[in-house]
């Protein structure tokens, strides 16, 4: 689980070779796949895995990052300026070369851009200074395909308002081991340290798990694996200490990753297979010595919590939260009434699904390839089917107690077809908020009727559908049908003394920044005009992301666009607002 805004799973069906002439029976395990010695590349699975290996190339994981000079890019660098604060960047062509340039009030510096990082909703950006001198860092602009127009970088997650725009940020301490292979034990330092090590990038975030949900990283041989270290160390260009133990070489081998890991260190250059299937260059000489999910290594041990198994279905959740986890910012709230640094409680953001279904309740045999496919970007038809009744075919696959519609029925409460009695409409709600500023479904399997969701977050689940209720008609719907009983003070604590209120209204007025952009984005989709006085206010939002909710709310609703620069400070928009008011009449 790295700290990294974006990554997508790599799951190539290894020991299902398109080349039937390639089939060879399977007979043991890889012994190592974790060391950089361990790692072959993703073309070195192409001749066996044709089909699916090409399929893969064009998928949005492969793309993740991308060499300017090979890579399509669909954002315009025709001249466009975005400002922040008192700063303003230019996105400009000069042959066939892209470029950024940036005035500021210390002066103007102009980048050339090396690198493009996504491609599914926006395009980020790395550049390097105009002479070529220094190291690539992250652009300020991001361009989102949603709305065709160019956002600030600092905006993709939530941060408050900025005073001006920022290039401090060096590529390869920010954005590298979600967007690109790097050997898996150079990701297991914090797990095998423990608190106290030196920031790195590529450590993973176990430690943002409950302990009943956290696996344990432990060496089997510390001399051998400080010796590694000791060669890690030496690849990078740092120079590691001399015979020392393991507990002394661990904050070295941080420290050097830190200062001197690069594009050049990498095993390849965005998501290969081996960023999921692990080192396999064992199986790419021989096919049949399998890869592995699980971590194989005389060096280092992954073990569950006790008395758990570790699952095939665990194993690859766990290879698609290394990156699906963001929870890297210092907003402090998570779901279910949580603080990130408690470990309690869901992401707020999209591409935190990963550690979100390893919270819930059916991590253990399903694993995120039973919905998504890794090797292509899934198709909106497809992943609409699976929230409607048809999709329920997934869940009864163990839960075949609900396979007869009777029974559905019984246990939802509601109509025959409608979208009440699919599965994951109300045990995966769609109350996270997407990369497109639209609303995607939160990961963590759970009932809505669980006292800590209805008491720990806003809004109630089921006025994501049941927008027109208010707090007191729908907790009393959930006590009647399923028996519960919820606290009135824990509801007042979150609507308000009056529990008449309207569950969405009361959410706007009283949430946390992300409940509130779950409100906006409800009540767009809702399309309701009396709506737009009480969204308006949100345009000039402390957290620059929701103010993006409230536009797209806004558009839907008003059916026309919402020209206000959302970049600029909040006084600069309300500042607007008052010239030009939005009433919605």
């Amino acid at each position: 689980m790295r700290w990294c805004l974006l990554g997508v799973v790599c799951v190539i069906a290894c020991g299902t070779p398109s080349s039937p002439s390639r089939i060879v029976p399977a007979t043991k395990v890889v012994a190592s796949n974790v060391l950089r010695a361990d790692y072959a590349g993703s073309p070195a699975c192409g001749d066996c895995h044709a089909e699916v290996f090409a399929s893969w190339q064009h998928s949005p994981m492969r793309n993740m990052t991308r060499a300017v000079e090979t890579a399509t890019i669909r954002a315009p660098f025709d001249g466009a300026t975005l400002s922040v604060g008192t700063d303003t960047v230019t996105m400009e062509m000069q042959g066939a070369s892209r470029y950024m340039r940036l005035a500021t009030a210390k002066g103007t510096s102009r980048f050339r851009i090396t690198k493009v990082i996504g491609g599914r909703y926006r395009e980020d950006f790395v550049g390097i200074d105009e002479s070529g001198i220094g190291v690539e860092r992250v652009m300020p602009a991001t361009f989102v395909f949603a709305t065709t127009s160019w956002r600030y970088k600092g905006y993709s997650v939530m941060v408050k308002e900025r005073p001006g725009m920022s290039v401090r940020a060096v590529w390869a301490n920010e954005c590298i081991p979600c967007h690109n292979t790097l050997p898996l034990a150079t990701m297991l330092y914090d797990e095998l340290y423990g608190a106290g090590l030196p920031a790195y990038q590529g450590k993973l975030s176990d430690r943002v798990l409950p302990a009943s949900r956290m696996w344990t990283t432990r060496s089997r041989d510390d001399v051998a694996l400080a010796s590694w270290l000791r060669d890690e160390i030496r690849f990078l260009g740092g120079e590691p200490p001399a015979n020392a133990s393991l507990r002394a070489t661990l904050p070295a081998a941080a420290t050097a990753s830190e200062r001197h890991l690069g594009g050049k260190h990498l095993v390849e250059l965005g998501i290969g297979c081996e960023a999921c299937h692990n080192g396999a260059k064992a199986h790419a000489a021989d096919p049949s010595v399998l890869p592995s999910f699980a971590v194989e290594s005389s060096l280092i041990a992954v073990t569950p919590p006790a008395g758990q198994t570790a699952t095939r279905a665990q194993w690859i959740n766990r290879t698609c939260a290394k990156c699906h986890t963001v929870l890297f910012t210092r907003y402090p709230w998570t779901w279910e009434g949580g603080e990130r640094t408690k470990h309690v409680g869901g992401s707020t953001t999209n591409s935190g699904e990963g550690r979100d279904f390893l919270l819930g309740g059916c991590a253990s045999q399903m694993s995120c390839t039973t919905c998504h496919d890794p090797h292509a970007e899934d198709p909106r038809a497809a992943l609409d089917e699976l929230a409607t009744p048809a999709g329920n075919r997934v869940c009864v696959t163990c839960h075949q107690a609900l396979a007869q519609e009777a029974t559905v029925l019984r246990h939802s409460h509601h109509a025959k077809g409608s979208a009440g009695t699919s599965c994951i409409g109300c045990h995966m709600p769609r109350k996270n908020m997407g990369l497109d500023y639209e609303l995607v479904r939160y990961h963590r399997i759970g009932s809505p009727t669980d006292t800590q969701r209805v008491t720990g977050d806003r809004p109630l689940e089921c006025a994501l559908c049941h927008a027109d209720r208010s707090v007191a008609s729908l907790v009393a719907t959930l006590e009647q049908w399923w028996g519960r009983r919820y606290a009135p003070s824990a509801l007042r604590a979150l609507y308000g003394d009056d529990l008449g209120v309207n569950a969405i209204a009361a959410t706007l007025s009283r949430g946390k920044p992300h409940e509130q952009a779950v409100a906006i984005a409800v009540r767009g989709e809702h399309r309701d005009r009396s709506a737009v006085p009480s969204l308006v206010p949100h345009l000039a939002h402390a957290y620059p992301l929701v103010r993006f909710y409230a536009q797209r709310a806004l558009e839907k609703i008003l059916r026309e666009p919402v020209a206000i620069d959302l970049n600029a400070s909040a006084v600069q928009i309300r500042a607007q607002l008052a010239r030009e008011p939005i009433t919605g009449r």
